[in-house]
């Protein structure tokens, strides 16, 4: 008994250790104060959301769709995966440890600073109440989240700027693509309009934070050198490419 209760907390600990500590200490960065309070029913800026999740609907089908259903994937493989193309080489972890650590940390950074401000604005996501079609399955706990702003919109976007910032010759597509992936979740339709509108600002005043903490500026050189000495390795798809720049506007 005593050796397997070792065994779990020892394992408990594990896991806490392997789990990266984010840049910036707990409530340095309040999205809440920056950000205004989400449309109000009747307004005509919900009504702008409602029309943009009604006209969102009929891309059911559509390249655009698969490409939103694409973007869902999240973790650091699948959103290097998303920029390669924008890139213009491969984003490979295993090939580019520096820059897959500093995202892991950063990671952090978004989840807490979008969790705060869903928990504050409490607002529900547009599928609530109609049987429209989605790009990811309904379930309870996304029923249950909040959607504004959205935590995919501020990842995405965030982890643009940093990319851009690392190669700034690439900086139009990579911000391009960044813009791109966060309207993915008005594509799905789990988020309003202006829920992505929110997490674009939300990430940049994240990124604008972490440029001003020296662990993070530290990392993000380590990246720059990693990327600058990595070898290209292999090229994106062509075809992922093309069906990627078919579905943008």
């Amino acid at each position: 008994m005593r050796v397997a209760l070792a065994l779990c907390l020892g394992l408990a600990a594990g896991a806490a250790a392997a789990e990266p500590a984010p840049y910036l200490k707990a409530g340095a960065l309040d999205a809440a104060a920056i950000l205004l309070p989400p449309p109000k029913p009747g307004s005509a800026a919900h009504a702008a959301d409602a029309a943009a999740y009604a006209a969102t609907r009929r891309l059911a089908g559509s390249p655009r769709w698969s490409l939103a259903t694409a973007d869902v994937a999240s973790g650091i493989a699948a959103l290097l995966d998303d920029f390669s193309c924008a890139a213009g080489r491969r984003l490979d972890p295993a090939r580019l440890p520096a820059l897959a650590g500093l995202l892991a940390r950063t990671r952090r950074d978004v989840g807490a600073v979008v969790r705060d401000a869903k928990v504050r604005f409490a607002r529900p996501r547009p599928h609530l109440g109609n049987d429209a079609s989605l790009c990811v399955d309904r379930t309870e706990a996304l029923d249950r989240s909040f959607a504004y702003p959205s935590g995919h919109a501020t990842e995405g976007w965030t982890v643009a700027l940093v990319l851009a910032a690392l190669m700034p010759e690439r900086a139009a597509a990579i911000l391009r693509r960044g813009r791109i992936y966060g309207e993915s979740r008005i594509v799905c339709g789990v988020h309003w309009a202006s829920d992505v509108e929110a997490g674009r600002l939300a990430g940049s005043a994240l990124f604008a934070a972490l440029v001003g903490d020296p662990a993070f500026r530290a990392d993000l050189d380590r990246a720059r050198r990693d990327i600058a000495a990595a070898p290209a390795g292999p090229a994106p798809e062509p075809a992922a490419c093309a069906r990627e720049a078919a579905a943008l506007p």
